[in-house]
Protein backbone atom coordinates (compact mmCIF):
# COMPACT_ATOMS: atom_id res chain seq x y z
CA UNK A 1 0.00 0.00 0.00
CA UNK A 2 3.02 2.29 0.30
CA UNK A 3 5.23 1.54 -2.56
CA UNK A 4 4.38 3.64 -5.91
CA UNK A 5 6.85 1.94 -8.09
CA UNK A 6 10.29 0.01 -7.62
CA UNK A 7 13.12 -0.84 -9.93
CA UNK A 8 16.84 -1.66 -9.82
CA UNK A 9 19.77 0.66 -8.60
CA UNK A 10 21.53 0.78 -12.02
CA UNK A 11 24.88 1.76 -12.20
CA UNK A 12 25.70 4.75 -12.99
CA UNK A 13 29.00 5.72 -14.60
CA UNK A 14 31.23 9.46 -16.02
CA UNK A 15 30.73 10.38 -19.43
CA UNK A 16 34.24 9.94 -19.02
CA UNK A 17 37.16 11.83 -20.80
CA UNK A 18 38.85 10.94 -23.91
CA UNK A 19 42.14 11.64 -23.14
CA UNK A 20 43.45 13.84 -19.89
CA UNK A 21 47.07 15.46 -21.07
CA UNK A 22 48.92 17.96 -19.03
CA UNK A 23 49.30 21.31 -20.65
CA UNK A 24 51.76 23.26 -18.94
CA UNK A 25 52.57 25.72 -21.70
CA UNK A 26 52.07 29.26 -21.67
CA UNK A 27 51.70 31.87 -24.11
CA UNK A 28 51.82 35.63 -23.64
CA UNK A 29 48.21 37.05 -22.48
CA UNK A 30 48.87 40.39 -24.32
CA UNK A 31 48.44 38.12 -27.71
CA UNK A 32 44.68 38.96 -27.19
CA UNK A 33 43.67 41.89 -26.11
CA UNK A 34 40.97 42.34 -23.65
CA UNK A 35 41.48 38.65 -22.58
CA UNK A 36 41.81 37.81 -18.62
CA UNK A 37 45.47 38.07 -17.55
CA UNK A 38 44.82 34.00 -16.34
CA UNK A 39 48.19 33.05 -18.33
CA UNK A 40 46.81 29.54 -19.85
CA UNK A 41 43.56 31.81 -21.38
CA UNK A 42 45.02 31.48 -24.79
CA UNK A 43 44.98 28.20 -25.20
CA UNK A 44 41.49 28.35 -24.55
CA UNK A 45 40.17 28.24 -27.80
CA UNK A 46 36.68 27.18 -26.68
CA UNK A 47 36.08 30.74 -24.97
CA UNK A 48 38.13 32.47 -27.63
CA UNK A 49 39.11 30.71 -30.90
CA UNK A 50 41.82 32.43 -33.04
CA UNK A 51 42.70 29.83 -35.19
CA UNK A 52 45.60 28.66 -32.71
CA UNK A 53 46.88 25.03 -32.96
CA UNK A 54 44.73 24.12 -36.13
CA UNK A 55 41.41 25.38 -35.71
CA UNK A 56 39.29 27.31 -37.05
CA UNK A 57 38.70 31.23 -35.81
CA UNK A 58 35.31 31.93 -33.95
CA UNK A 59 34.36 28.64 -33.98
CA UNK A 60 33.85 29.50 -30.42
CA UNK A 61 31.42 30.74 -27.39
CA UNK A 62 32.31 34.45 -28.36
CA UNK A 63 33.59 34.56 -24.44
CA UNK A 64 35.05 37.94 -24.72
CA UNK A 65 31.90 39.65 -25.49
CA UNK A 66 29.85 38.18 -23.41
CA UNK A 67 31.91 39.32 -20.59
CA UNK A 68 31.56 42.87 -21.97
CA UNK A 69 28.40 42.49 -20.92
CA UNK A 70 28.97 40.49 -17.53
CA UNK A 71 31.54 38.12 -15.54
CA UNK A 72 29.60 36.48 -13.55
CA UNK A 73 28.02 36.87 -10.24
CA UNK A 74 28.94 34.71 -6.51
CA UNK A 75 25.09 35.13 -6.16
CA UNK A 76 24.69 32.59 -8.45
CA UNK A 77 24.87 28.79 -7.92
CA UNK A 78 25.74 25.97 -10.05
CA UNK A 79 25.64 22.60 -8.78
CA UNK A 80 28.02 20.20 -10.16
CA UNK A 81 26.54 16.91 -9.91
CA UNK A 82 29.93 14.41 -10.46
CA UNK A 83 32.74 13.04 -8.47
CA UNK A 84 33.02 16.18 -6.10
CA UNK A 85 35.27 18.80 -6.36
CA UNK A 86 38.65 19.45 -5.43
CA UNK A 87 37.78 23.29 -3.53
CA UNK A 88 40.84 24.20 -2.22
CA UNK A 89 42.80 24.13 -6.19
CA UNK A 90 43.86 27.94 -6.29
CA UNK A 91 41.88 28.70 -9.02
CA UNK A 92 38.71 27.60 -7.66
CA UNK A 93 38.75 28.09 -4.17
CA UNK A 94 37.41 31.58 -4.52
CA UNK A 95 34.72 30.68 -6.09
CA UNK A 96 33.32 27.73 -4.57
CA UNK A 97 30.20 27.49 -2.58
CA UNK A 98 30.03 27.78 1.35
CA UNK A 99 26.88 26.87 3.39
CA UNK A 100 26.02 30.37 4.63
CA UNK A 101 25.07 30.86 8.33
CA UNK A 102 21.20 31.58 7.59
CA UNK A 103 20.80 28.39 6.21
CA UNK A 104 20.13 25.42 8.23
CA UNK A 105 22.62 22.76 7.91
CA UNK A 106 20.99 19.93 6.12
CA UNK A 107 18.49 17.07 7.25
CA UNK A 108 16.87 13.72 5.71
CA UNK A 109 14.89 11.69 7.74
CA UNK A 110 16.54 8.53 6.40
CA UNK A 111 20.14 9.61 6.04
CA UNK A 112 20.32 12.01 9.10
CA UNK A 113 21.88 15.69 9.40
CA UNK A 114 25.27 16.74 8.03
CA UNK A 115 27.26 20.16 8.40
CA UNK A 116 27.06 20.36 4.67
CA UNK A 117 29.71 23.40 4.95
CA UNK A 118 30.84 22.67 1.35
CA UNK A 119 27.93 20.49 -0.29
CA UNK A 120 27.09 16.96 0.12
CA UNK A 121 28.80 13.39 -0.75
CA UNK A 122 25.73 10.91 -1.36
CA UNK A 123 28.14 8.25 -2.45
CA UNK A 124 29.39 7.90 1.45
CA UNK A 125 26.10 9.65 3.10
CA UNK A 126 29.20 11.99 4.01
CA UNK A 127 29.36 16.39 4.68
CA UNK A 128 32.90 15.99 2.64
CA UNK A 129 32.44 16.31 -1.36
CA UNK A 130 36.15 16.33 -2.17
CA UNK A 131 36.95 14.82 -5.34
CA UNK A 132 39.06 12.29 -5.57
CA UNK A 133 38.93 10.98 -9.09
CA UNK A 134 39.91 14.53 -11.21
CA UNK A 135 36.57 14.96 -13.48
CA UNK A 136 34.09 16.94 -10.89
CA UNK A 137 37.12 19.66 -10.78
CA UNK A 138 37.38 19.35 -14.51
CA UNK A 139 33.92 20.31 -14.98
CA UNK A 140 34.12 22.65 -12.66
CA UNK A 141 37.14 24.80 -13.79
CA UNK A 142 35.25 25.32 -17.47
CA UNK A 143 32.01 26.38 -15.48
CA UNK A 144 33.88 29.58 -12.72
CA UNK A 145 37.39 29.23 -12.58
CA UNK A 146 38.29 32.26 -11.48
CA UNK A 147 38.65 34.65 -14.09
CA UNK A 148 41.29 37.56 -14.63
CA UNK A 149 43.63 36.94 -11.37
CA UNK A 150 46.34 36.09 -12.85
CA UNK A 151 46.36 32.18 -12.27
CA UNK A 152 46.16 29.54 -14.56
CA UNK A 153 42.66 29.32 -16.89
CA UNK A 154 39.64 31.77 -16.44
CA UNK A 155 36.20 30.06 -16.19
CA UNK A 156 32.82 31.23 -18.41
CA UNK A 157 32.01 32.98 -14.99
CA UNK A 158 34.60 34.35 -13.55
CA UNK A 159 32.72 34.73 -10.37
CA UNK A 160 30.31 32.35 -9.29
CA UNK A 161 29.25 29.73 -6.70
CA UNK A 162 29.99 26.16 -7.48
CA UNK A 163 28.40 23.85 -5.11
CA UNK A 164 29.76 19.77 -5.05
CA UNK A 165 27.32 17.16 -5.08
CA UNK A 166 29.68 13.98 -5.38
CA UNK A 167 27.92 10.48 -5.98
CA UNK A 168 30.39 9.20 -8.16
CA UNK A 169 33.70 7.31 -6.22
CA UNK A 170 37.20 7.12 -7.33
CA UNK A 171 36.43 5.05 -10.19
CA UNK A 172 34.08 7.08 -11.92
CA UNK A 173 31.34 4.69 -10.38
CA UNK A 174 27.89 5.35 -9.16
CA UNK A 175 24.07 5.03 -8.96
CA UNK A 176 20.60 5.85 -9.39
CA UNK A 177 20.29 6.01 -5.51
CA UNK A 178 23.12 7.89 -5.22
CA UNK A 179 22.59 10.72 -7.72
CA UNK A 180 19.00 11.02 -6.84
CA UNK A 181 20.36 12.07 -3.14
CA UNK A 182 22.48 14.31 -4.38
CA UNK A 183 19.72 15.98 -6.61
CA UNK A 184 17.05 15.79 -3.39
CA UNK A 185 19.87 17.73 -1.39
CA UNK A 186 19.72 20.03 -3.80
CA UNK A 187 16.11 20.50 -4.37
CA UNK A 188 15.65 20.80 -0.36
CA UNK A 189 19.12 23.57 -0.48
CA UNK A 190 17.23 26.00 -2.87
CA UNK A 191 13.66 25.60 -0.90
CA UNK A 192 16.20 26.85 2.12
CA UNK A 193 17.17 30.15 -0.02
CA UNK A 194 20.35 28.75 -1.27
CA UNK A 195 20.07 30.64 -5.07
CA UNK A 196 20.97 27.59 -7.13
CA UNK A 197 19.75 27.71 -10.53
CA UNK A 198 21.85 25.17 -12.94
CA UNK A 199 22.68 21.28 -12.42
CA UNK A 200 25.78 19.76 -14.77
CA UNK A 201 25.25 16.58 -15.33
CA UNK A 202 28.21 14.85 -17.06
CA UNK A 203 27.51 11.30 -16.84
CA UNK A 204 25.36 8.57 -18.43
CA UNK A 205 23.33 5.44 -18.44
CA UNK A 206 21.56 3.44 -21.01
CA UNK A 207 19.41 2.38 -18.35
CA UNK A 208 15.95 4.37 -18.14
CA UNK A 209 15.03 5.36 -14.64
CA UNK A 210 11.74 6.47 -13.61
CA UNK A 211 12.80 7.69 -10.33
CA UNK A 212 15.93 9.46 -11.41
CA UNK A 213 13.67 11.00 -13.82
CA UNK A 214 11.31 12.45 -11.49
CA UNK A 215 13.84 13.66 -8.79
CA UNK A 216 15.09 15.91 -11.89
CA UNK A 217 11.27 16.71 -12.11
CA UNK A 218 11.32 17.36 -9.19
CA UNK A 219 14.47 19.72 -10.14
CA UNK A 220 12.67 22.01 -12.75
CA UNK A 221 9.45 21.98 -10.46
CA UNK A 222 11.85 23.98 -7.99
CA UNK A 223 13.29 26.09 -10.73
CA UNK A 224 16.66 24.74 -11.62
CA UNK A 225 17.76 23.74 -15.00
CA UNK A 226 19.44 20.48 -15.71
CA UNK A 227 22.28 20.23 -18.02
CA UNK A 228 22.97 16.91 -19.27
CA UNK A 229 26.06 15.51 -21.39
CA UNK A 230 24.74 13.81 -24.06
CA UNK A 231 27.32 10.42 -24.21
CA UNK A 232 30.43 9.64 -26.00
CA UNK A 233 29.51 6.25 -28.04
CA UNK A 234 29.14 8.08 -31.64
CA UNK A 235 25.45 6.94 -31.50
CA UNK A 236 22.12 8.04 -32.28
CA UNK A 237 20.14 9.20 -28.92
CA UNK A 238 16.67 8.86 -31.05
CA UNK A 239 17.76 5.20 -31.64
CA UNK A 240 19.12 4.35 -28.50
CA UNK A 241 18.68 6.70 -25.02
CA UNK A 242 21.29 8.01 -22.93
CA UNK A 243 20.01 9.23 -19.65
CA UNK A 244 19.67 11.50 -18.11
CA UNK A 245 20.21 13.38 -21.62
CA UNK A 246 17.30 11.61 -23.27
CA UNK A 247 14.47 12.41 -20.50
CA UNK A 248 11.63 14.67 -21.97
CA UNK A 249 11.60 17.13 -19.21
CA UNK A 250 11.40 20.82 -19.62
CA UNK A 251 14.42 21.65 -17.27
CA UNK A 252 16.72 19.49 -19.08
CA UNK A 253 19.29 20.31 -22.25
CA UNK A 254 21.30 17.42 -23.70
CA UNK A 255 24.47 18.62 -25.05
CA UNK A 256 26.67 16.96 -27.87
CA UNK A 257 30.54 17.92 -27.90
CA UNK A 258 32.12 19.66 -31.12
CA UNK A 259 36.05 20.27 -31.79
CA UNK A 260 37.95 23.31 -32.62
CA UNK A 261 37.06 23.25 -36.46
CA UNK A 262 33.48 23.57 -35.45
CA UNK A 263 32.77 19.96 -36.17
CA UNK A 264 30.52 17.55 -34.29
CA UNK A 265 33.62 15.68 -32.29
CA UNK A 266 33.75 12.14 -33.76
CA UNK A 267 32.86 10.42 -30.10
CA UNK A 268 29.94 12.66 -29.69
CA UNK A 269 26.40 11.24 -29.33
CA UNK A 270 23.71 13.19 -31.30
CA UNK A 271 20.27 13.32 -32.10
CA UNK A 272 17.87 15.36 -33.87
CA UNK A 273 14.88 15.00 -31.40
CA UNK A 274 16.55 14.56 -28.29
CA UNK A 275 19.93 16.28 -28.28
CA UNK A 276 19.73 19.98 -28.05
CA UNK A 277 22.71 21.83 -28.52
CA UNK A 278 26.23 21.01 -29.50
CA UNK A 279 29.39 23.18 -27.36
CA UNK A 280 32.96 22.93 -27.32
CA UNK A 281 33.83 19.34 -26.00
CA UNK A 282 37.62 18.02 -27.45
CA UNK A 283 40.45 19.53 -25.81
CA UNK A 284 39.23 21.36 -23.39
CA UNK A 285 41.76 23.10 -20.67
CA UNK A 286 40.39 23.07 -17.09
CA UNK A 287 41.57 22.77 -13.65
CA UNK A 288 42.65 19.62 -11.76
CA UNK A 289 43.77 18.00 -8.69
CA UNK A 290 46.17 19.05 -6.75
CA UNK A 291 46.66 22.52 -8.17
CA UNK A 292 46.72 21.01 -11.73
CA UNK A 293 45.34 21.64 -15.16
CA UNK A 294 44.59 19.40 -18.20
CA UNK A 295 42.88 18.88 -21.56
CA UNK A 296 40.54 16.43 -21.55
CA UNK A 297 37.34 15.55 -24.37
CA UNK A 298 33.98 14.56 -23.99
CA UNK A 299 30.74 15.33 -23.64
CA UNK A 300 31.14 15.70 -20.25
CA UNK A 301 33.37 18.84 -21.04
CA UNK A 302 30.76 20.21 -23.39
CA UNK A 303 27.93 20.04 -20.92
CA UNK A 304 29.29 22.62 -18.54
CA UNK A 305 30.26 25.07 -21.34
CA UNK A 306 26.31 25.25 -21.45
CA UNK A 307 25.77 24.66 -17.54
CA UNK A 308 28.38 27.79 -17.51
CA UNK A 309 26.82 30.06 -20.01
CA UNK A 310 23.16 29.58 -18.54
CA UNK A 311 25.01 30.56 -15.03
CA UNK A 312 26.17 34.07 -16.75
CA UNK A 313 23.07 34.47 -18.22
CA UNK A 314 21.22 34.48 -14.55
CA UNK A 315 23.74 36.44 -13.52
CA UNK A 316 23.03 39.25 -16.13
CA UNK A 317 18.93 39.01 -15.31
CA UNK A 318 19.01 37.35 -11.96
CA UNK A 319 14.72 37.12 -12.20
CA UNK A 320 15.37 35.29 -15.75
CA UNK A 321 12.81 32.18 -15.03
CA UNK A 322 13.94 28.50 -15.40
CA UNK A 323 11.82 28.00 -18.84
CA UNK A 324 13.27 31.25 -20.91
CA UNK A 325 16.99 30.47 -19.29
Amino acid sequence: DYVEYSEPNYEIRLDDPVNRNTRPREIDPSDLPGAPNDPQFPDQWALNNTGQNGGKANAHIDALRAWAKTQGSSDVVVAVLDTGVDYTHKDLVGNMWIRPESVPQYSDDELGSFDDLRGFDANTNAADPMDDNGHGTHVAGIIGAEGDNGEGIAGINWNVSIMPLKFLGRGGFGSTKNAIEAINYAIDRKKNGVNIRVINASWGSTQRSKALEDAIRAAGDAGILFVAAAGNSSTDNDKRGHYPSNYDLPNVISVAALDRNDLLATFSNFGAKTVHVAAPGREILSTWLNDEYREASGTSMAAPQVAGIAALIVANDPKISMARL
